[in-house]
C-alpha cells in the first residue's frame, strides 16, 4: 500500500459520477480503490515502473 498520497483532480460528467458511485457501492469499493488499481493496472500495461511498486513471484 502507498505511504503517501496525493490529491488527483479529475473532471467528469456528472451522471458518469454518479453511476460509477454507485457501481462501486455495490461492490463494496470507494471510488478511491477503484480509480487507484485502474492507475496500477496502466502503468503495469505499459510497463512503467515506480518506487514502491509491488513485487510479483516469479513464475
Amino acid at each position: 500500500m502507498e505511504q503517501k498520497t496525493a490529491r488527483l483532480t479529475v473532471l467528469i460528467d456528472p451522471t458518469k459520477k454518479k453511476a460509477f458511485e454507485e457501481l462501486c457501492a455495490t461492490q463494496d469499493v470507494t471510488p478511491s480503490q477503484v480509480v487507484r488499481k485502474m492507475i496500477r493496472d496502466y502503468l503495469e500495461q505499459h510497463g512503467v515502473s515506480y518506487a514502491n511498486q509491488p513485487q510479483h513471484p516469479a513464475s
